[in-house]
């Protein structure tokens, strides 16, 4: 009888922990979902808050906005970043990573000519002006960014120190030092001229901007080429009319 008693208490025991097992891997399961779950909204959040920043301004941006923009609701926006602030910096570094797209090497290599030639003149394009909500990040809103908080500013800066050391791999300059501040003078015309051309109502002014300041960045990037070419072409012309 003992026996059967004991038998009787280890089955139940043995019931019991596969309870118990089961209930702490649906527990881990959970867990697991509820972090994937929660890793998506804030990729849905940011990816939101970058589009509509960039459209409309941090400032004129509001979170109910963002957050219908998103299917979210105000709580899930507040649980990942704690503030618009906080979100605003996140959406500016993941809008600059898109933005690198513009000025990363293609996979095929070409000329440094060719390529930074393809480099200014689709980022100097009507396309580039029109998609503002898609562009860089750095157009979009450098010149709201001096009014924002350090956290924000400080994203900012990230996001335009990467935007140098990409624009300075296109540069053909021997020294690192040099392709540098090429690269600074080159993207700073680039943005300046990108920030103009949307700002006018003239549509023929506006693409003359982006025309002209593209010739001249892609010019100044081989100064010494330019000078010899020009050179040439004097030589040439004062040939054929001396003949």
């Amino acid at each position: 009888m003992a026996w059967l008693v004991l038998m009787t208490i280890v089955m139940f025991n043995t019931i019991a922990d596969d309870r118990a097992d089961l209930s702490q891997e649906s527990e881990n399961a959970r867990v697991r979902v509820s972090k994937q779950k929660a890793a998506e909204n804030r990729e849905q959040i940011v990816a939101a808050a970058a589009r509509l920043f960039r459209e409309n301004g941090i400032a004129a941006t509001g979170v109910d906005t963002i957050t219908r923009r998103a299917g979210l609701t105000h709580g899930g926006l507040y649980s990942q970043f704690g503030s618009k602030d906080a979100l605003a910096a996140a959406a500016i570094l993941l809008a600059s990573r898109h933005s690198a797209r513009r000025l990363e090497p293609p996979a095929e290599r070409q000329p440094a000519e060719q390529g930074l030639r393809r480099v200014v003149r689709q980022y100097l394009s009507t396309s580039h002006r029109d998609e503002r909500g898609r562009g860089c990040v750095l157009a979009a809103l450098g010149t709201e960014i001096p009014r924002q908080p350090r956290a924000v500013r400080q994203a900012f800066t990230i996001a335009v120190r990467g935007a140098f050391d990409l624009m300075a791999g296109w540069i053909p300059d021997g020294a690192a030092s040099g392709r540098q501040r090429k690269a600074i003078a080159a993207l700073s015309a680039m943005v300046g001229a990108l920030v103009l051309a949307r700002a006018v109502s003239d549509e023929a002014l506006s693409q003359r901007i982006l025309a002209v300041s593209a010739k001249s960045i892609i010019d100044a990037a081989w100064p010494v080429r330019r000078a010899r070419d020009t050179r040439a072409t004097g030589r040439r012309a004062a040939r054929k009319g001396a003949s």
